[in-house]
């Protein structure tokens, strides 16, 4: 296994499934503007990482286009490789710079999103491509003419779902609020379906900000959980009665959405949310604030049930089978495989 190490150190965990771990430093620097590469991906780049790849000729697996520049410059043209997408990457950092209000910031993802455009249709047709969506499978088909683009569900550490019944006491939202698009959905949830709800609201995750705490203190039946450990994640998505999660970006697939239909109760999300997924089913779908108010004053008054549970169960079974998933993986890596 090949991978950059910028913060989080070494992982002792990786040795126990790989036969070697290589680590290689991040580019700090944004050298890769001057020779219009996205940043994700020149800071990737790293002489070290190009020798070891090329003491063998086995197929490659390159998580997320951030580590693609050696694919890109046709350094990796006589070997197998995949591509596991994590969505339209240049869309993803549209949608950030119309969320963020750093005006510095906002200009470094519009950069950003405008040399990601160019650069993921360039290696479009350079290996296979597994998006963790239809909708992105589609869009690389259509917009980028990849011919070689097949749908991958994300890999899970859950098997069944393990939801409570009954009722919660308050809504959720729980995400990395450092991230400008979901501070966004917490303060549009404050500003326009909790202005006058008198109904307990909860916002959870990393490193919000200071305007987002004080907005978040500023109401009356509103409580903010910064930086939760897992269990305690875990403890609120079990606990709470609605999971509340707006988005405002339809591509690739929302990690806290599968948390909470594994974990939790009641869902409230809007389309982009569930675009291209396959769970429209399993949610409430709500586009305006007053679609969010009256849901969440209809759902208040319900309990949970076992049926719900089995919905949920056979639909996320049929697509989140983390074995059956592996082995389509294992067969596209390598040809037909023993199962």
């Amino acid at each position: 296994m090949h991978c950059f190490e910028y913060g989080r150190g070494q992982q002792q965990e990786l040795n126990r499934y790989c036969e070697e771990v290589h680590y290689y430093k991040r580019e700090k620097r944004l050298t890769g503007f001057l020779q219009r590469l996205p940043y994700i991906v020149s800071s990737r780049k790293n002489p070290h990482l190009l020798r070891n790849l090329l003491k063998d000729k086995e197929p490659l697996l390159l998580e997320g286009i951030h580590c693609t520049y050696y694919l890109y410059n046709g350094a990796l043209q006589n070997r197998k490789v995949l591509v596991r997408l994590h969505n339209v990457e240049f869309e993803y950092y549209h949608q950030l710079a119309k969320s963020t209000k750093n005006i510095f910031k906002r200009i470094y993802f519009s950069v950003e999103s405008n040399l990601l455009k160019r650069y993921e249709a360039a290696i479009a047709n350079k290996a296979k491509l597994l998006a963790v969506n239809e909708k992105d499978k589609l869009f690389f088909q259509n917009e980028f003419g990849a011919k070689d683009v097949k749908y991958l569900p994300v890999f899970l550490p859950f098997t069944n779902v393990k939801s409570k019944t009954g009722k919660g006491t308050f809504c959720l939202y729980q995400g990395n609020l450092s991230v400008p698009e979901n501070e966004k959905a917490v303060t549009w949830l404050l500003k326009n379906v909790f202005n006058d709800l008198k109904i307990n609201f909860v916002a959870a995750g990393k490193n919000p900000s200071a305007s987002l705490k004080n907005l978040l203190n500023n109401h009356e039946k509103v409580r903010l959980v910064e930086n939760p450990s897992e269990e305690k994640m875990e403890e609120l998505i079990e606990n709470a009665h609605i999971h509340l999660l707006p988005s405002f970006n339809s591509t690739g697939i929302k990690i806290k959405l599968l948390n909470a239909l594994f974990g939790g109760r009641f869902i409230i999300t809007n389309q982009a949310s569930l675009d291209g997924t396959g769970l429209e089913t399993l949610c409430e779908i709500a586009e305006t604030p007053t679609d969010y108010k009256k849901i969440i004053q209809q759902l208040s008054t319900i309990s949970f049930s076992e049926g719900e549970i089995f919905k949920r169960n056979s639909i996320l079974q049929s697509q989140y089978n983390t074995n059956k998933n592996v082995q389509q993986l294992m067969e596209w890596i390598y040809g037909n495989v023993e199962k």
